[in-house]
């Protein structure tokens, strides 16, 4: 079974991404790439995580006109990209026309932000619900709300859960956050984490403590 560690590529430069696909590559199966990368380098960042014989997460949360997410989804497509997100706030019209592409990525509805603090519980699974019934495959929410989403929308429902923070590790600008361990026995299908690893001294040995403690949750409710 492949990790379900999702590794964001957050950094300013092509090399600095490509160093650190090399670096992770025994530890990581799928890299998120984001607006700060791909506004810099574009689609040849994705194109090198193919010829790495990796999967691409591309993470630009569309949120425009219906036909312009649409377009924007099959332009993701052609890429060949793994896993897509979208705003869920973009309505029901944008949701409809991005999942009503014949063939598209794992269409991910992006429900409150991580950053933002408080109790975001009911808003989220507002988001969570619009997304299941406009046809989206899953969504991106915090750990906090993890277990509401999977109780209410089912296991064939995808959540990818940033926020994700070792128990040693600064918080940084995240304010609902998780261990990977108590996300991973929350439910969550996949969780991304960034600064943690790509900060690391050694992004490696960062990333294979991770997977080492989410394979540990694992085999324990196995």
């Amino acid at each position: 079974m492949k990790s379900k560690l999702i590794v964001a590529l957050d950094v300013d430069s092509f090399q600095e991404a490509a160093a650190l696909v090399h670096v992770l590559r025994d530890a990581v199966d799928i890299f998120k790439v984001g607006s700060q990368l791909f506004t810099r380098v574009g689609p040849q960042i994705v194109e090198f995580l193919h010829e790495q014989q990796k999967e691409c997460f591309l993470d630009l949360k569309f949120h425009d006109i219906p036909h312009t997410v649409a377009k924007a989804v099959e332009s993701a497509a052609a890429l060949h990209v793994r896993m897509l997100t979208l705003h869920v706030s973009g309505g029901p019209d944008m949701l409809k026309a991005a999942a009503a592409i014949p063939i598209h990525p794992l269409l991910l509805g992006v429900t409150v932000l991580t950053s933002v603090g408080g109790d975001a519980q009911a808003e989220v699974l507002r988001s969570a619900m619009l997304a299941k019934e406009c046809g989206l495959n899953g969504v991106i929410a915090s750990p906090r709300e993890i277990r509401l989403i999977r109780e209410s929308c089912g296991h064939d429902f995808l959540i990818v859960t940033p926020g994700i923070r070792p128990a040693h590790a600064e918080t940084g600008d995240q304010r609902r956050v998780m261990t990977p361990a108590e996300a991973i026995t929350a439910g969550a299908d996949y969780i991304v984490v960034g600064r943690p690893i790509i900060a690391a001294i050694d992004p490696a040995r960062a990333a294979v403590d991770i997977v080492t403690e989410i394979a540990s949750v694992t085999s324990a409710s196995a």
